[in-house]
């Protein structure tokens, strides 16, 4: 197994060389030697790619080395300084990543093989759309796809792997001879309804009515909810909220993967970005939700209640989050990884990409040969989806509806 060691250039290999004689390419396990301001330039303002959002995830323990995450981030160095950076971890095993390959890993393990350690350029726990190589030239994000291919071959792992960069990024990996997968997540947008109302009257009689049934199920149950932003959201806040999210994962009879140092270090130094939405029964907080602002889309990341009450989860986790960005002209909301039954809640199928570069040649050629199945499959699904539009104007962008709502779905 490839083994590192602390400081800069931690691993006893070196990326392939650039052709440019001012640049060089760095290899470090740690963002503390990286001022936040030239990390956070080439991370444009995305809150999941920032100094303090990796920082966090790094210093509370939550992706480090004793939890399978060794950070190997790609600085690719010019004369003036950092021109392009690439999030980057050793990992030895498939946890927390929302591209699944434990069938690959079994493969391997079949035929006598080490599946891990692997190379994987992701955020932690974080399945959101994103670019995964920062810098504003893309001469330079080449040199660092590149310095990434080369770092896997001479570490010897067994792959390489790229989860939820943009289309336009896939593509550029895909020019480098990674492999893309294609997957399906569920998301909401916003053509510009003046209010929840308005967004109901774009279903279809049965959908509205099955919507308003849930949400009234809520009420009758005595509960009602607060937004909290930003600075708003006090320790007491992040350690209910962190109470919900443990109590979430052991019903799942799961470990959690976040940490209540994480949710108070997000807390002070990303509060911009912050939204906990918090259900109360009475003067008691029975459940809540976090979510976070990323330019004009809202991302949905983790909930859970202390209490169980009917369509609970549906109100704070979907409608709440979509009343929130009707009232704040939000663009979009992100519900997160899977879940066909978003769609009846108004979130429709989006495409997402993942790429994938695999040492053996003869895997390889295995694995383009089922993602090429399983896109085709893909494609059939999202097909299937549209015919189920909830909406009276079919599309996944339907036009805000004009006239009133039927009053007595």
């Amino acid at each position: 197994m490839a083994s590192a060691a602390a400081g800069h250039g931690p691993l006893d290999a070196e990326p392939e060389p650039t052709a440019h004689p001012h640049v060089t390419v760095e290899i470090i396990d740690s963002l503390a030697s990286v001022a936040a301001a030239d990390w956070n330039r080439l991370a444009g303002g995305e809150p999941f790619l920032s100094h303090e959002f990796f920082s966090a995830l790094h210093e509370s323990g939550c992706a480090t080395p004793t939890t399978g995450w060794t950070p190997q981030f790609l600085l690719l160095r010019g004369k003036d300084g950092i021109a392009a950076a690439m999030p980057l971890y050793l990992k030895d095993h498939s946890y927390g990543e929302y591209v699944f390959d434990w069938a690959w890993a079994d493969a391997y393990h079949r035929h006598g093989l080490e599946y891990y350690p692997k190379l994987l350029s992701a955020v932690p726990f974080t399945p959101v759309t994103g670019p995964r190589v920062l810098g504003a030239s893309p001469h330079d994000r080449d040199r660092l796809v590149a310095a990434a291919l080369g770092l896997a071959r001479s570490l010897r792992v067994s792959s390489l792997h790229c989860l939820f960069p943009t289309r336009d990024e896939a593509e550029r990996l895909r020019a480098h001879g990674m492999i893309l997968r294609h997957a399906v997540q569920f998301h909401w947008s916003n053509p510009g309804y003046a209010g929840f109302e308005e967004f109901l009257g774009a279903f279809t009689h049965d959908k509205r009515k099955k919507i308003r049934q849930e949400r009234r199920k809520v009420t009758q149950a005595g509960i009602s909810f607060e937004w909290r932003e930003g600075t708003e959201i006090t320790e007491g806040h992040w350690a209910f909220f962190n109470r919900c999210y443990r109590q979430t994962y052991r019903e799942h009879h799961s470990t959690p993967y976040l940490n209540l140092e994480f949710f108070l270090r997000i807390g002070r130094t990303l509060p911009r970005h912050l939204v906990l939405v918090v259900a109360h029964r009475g003067a008691r907080p029975v459940g809540a939700a976090l979510f976070v602002r990323a330019g004009d889309r809202l991302c949905g990341r983790s909930w859970g209640a202390v209490e169980h009450h009917p369509a609970l989860h549906f109100e704070t986790c979907y409608y709440q989050a979509i009343e929130y960005c009707i009232a704040r002209r939000i663009g979009a909301f992100e519900g997160g990884s899977r879940g066909e039954h978003k769609m009846a809640r108004g979130l429709m199928p989006v495409e997402t990409f993942s790429a994938h570069w695999l040492a053996r040649p003869q895997f390889a050629r295995a694995i383009e040969e089922f993602l090429a199945r399983e896109a085709s499959g893909i494609a059939r699904y999202v097909d299937e989806l549209a015919e189920r539009n909830p909406f009276r104007r079919h599309g996944a962008n339907p036009a805000p509806a004009r006239q009133a709502a039927d009053g007595g779905s």
